[in-house]
């Protein structure tokens, strides 16, 4: 079996930009969730065609590898529920969370919470040693059945340690890496993707940054930048097949959306909810069998934990937050960068065959046809 190394390196696959695709709004340097400062991402990338693996985990450390215990403020909302995103209870009842957030396919989510739990307890160490301190990571899914079998549950504390350790700030590897690797988009082949936008508010300069794990959608469905090219690219449809002609959305997305700016739990969480219109510009109506679960956190405001290695904070802690008359500007770049990021980890991604039933192909989105379309419709420069 292939494990990969982190796959944090200057981004050597096209990108959706990179093909003349419009997209609103500015994008800050790396185009990438990595543009909030302080947030790292790493992979571990499981292949072995011989069992049938294509799977892995992805690692998103909101405040990198410090040894200081501190939370985000975050905020969560579900499009559609059929999936799972663990520490969620404690989010919309705290308004924060402590530690990465990890996302991986269906069957790993115990393995991957239990190795995760493990890293904060050793990265933590004084918080949980000297503390009655509690470790509630936030583990996310989607399922990755067709091109792996995920029944073998191959996923191991060791991948999502290297995973996390391996983490780095910078230019994002996307398509077939982490816990996108055996997924797909719109019955194209999906998986990671990210993208990032610079907002600018009176006296003051924001970043937002999104990272999807890309796995929803039939092929009807689909649209770019309001084409509906999926109805022209009717080729080689392989969930319609598999699904003997009674194709269903059985996939489900993860969106996960970082920020700089000073936002209070309530906030993230409506800022949460915009990931569904940025869903919604790439075409899906939000099939019934998929996970739609959107998770919003911001690294400002970085107080330390409330009590920690037995001893309380201060009894009153004074905290920014943006005047909500500027919210809009964060909503727009979101929805901006949601889409932009979906698309990126289809641009990216390597054809895989499926594994169930065997003899199927998740084709990658042919670049040139589909920017034919776009001219066609004048969305592209001739």
């Amino acid at each position: 079996m292939l494990i990969s190394d982190t796959y944090i390196a200057p981004q050597t696959k096209p990108r959706a930009r990179d093909l003349g695709i419009p997209f609103e709004g500015e994008p800050a340097t790396f185009n990438a969730i990595t543009d909030v400062k302080g947030v790292e991402v790493g992979y571990s990338t499981l292949i072995d065609p011989h069992n049938n693996i294509c799977t892995g985990i992805t690692a998103i450390l909101p405040r990198g590898k410090c040894k200081t215990p501190s939370p985000v403020w975050a905020g969560q909302y579900d499009l559609n529920g059929n999936g799972e995103m663990t520490g969620t209870h404690w989010i919309n009842e705290a308004g924060y969370f402590l530690g990465p957030v990890c996302i991986t396919n269906t069957h790993s989510v115990g393995m991957v919470h239990h190795a995760t739990t493990k890293w904060m307890l050793d990265t933590y160490d004084a918080h949980f040693k000297h503390g009655h301190a509690w470790a509630m990571p936030v583990v996310a899914e989607t399922y990755d059945g067709f091109m792996n079998d995920i029944t073998k549950q191959v996923v191991g504390e060791e991948h999502v340690l290297h995973a996390l350790d391996n983490a780095q700030s910078g230019a994002i590897e996307e398509g077939n890496v982490g816990g996108g690797t055996g997924m797909q988009t719109y019955e194209f082949k999906g998986g990671s993707g990210t993208a990032s936008r610079v907002v600018n508010i009176p006296d003051n300069e924001f970043v937002v940054g999104v990272f999807v794990q890309s796995n929803f959608g039939l092929r009807h469905e689909l649209n770019v930048a309001g084409v509906p090219v999926g109805q022209y690219m009717n080729d080689n449809r392989p969930i319609v097949a598999a699904m003997n002609h009674d194709a269903r959305d059985t996939g489900s997305i993860v969106v996960t959306i970082a920020t700089d700016a000073p936002l209070l739990p309530l906030q993230l969480q409506s800022l949460a909810k915009r990931a569904a219109i940025g869903l919604g510009r790439t075409g899906t109506s939000g099939g019934h069998y998929s996970g739609d679960i959107f998770l919003a956190f911001s690294t400002a405001n970085d107080n330390g934990m409330p009590f920690s290695c037995g001893k309380a904070g201060s009894p009153v802690q004074t905290i920014q937050h943006l005047n909500e008359h500027y919210l809009d500007e964060i909503y727009s770049a979101t929805v901006q960068a949601v889409e932009e990021a979906i698309l990126n980890a289809m641009i990216a991604a390597q054809s895989t065959p499926s594994v169930k039933p065997k003899g199927l192909m998740f084709d990658a989105i042919d670049h040139h046809t589909l920017i034919t379309l776009l001219k066609k419709h004048h969305r592209v420069s001739a």
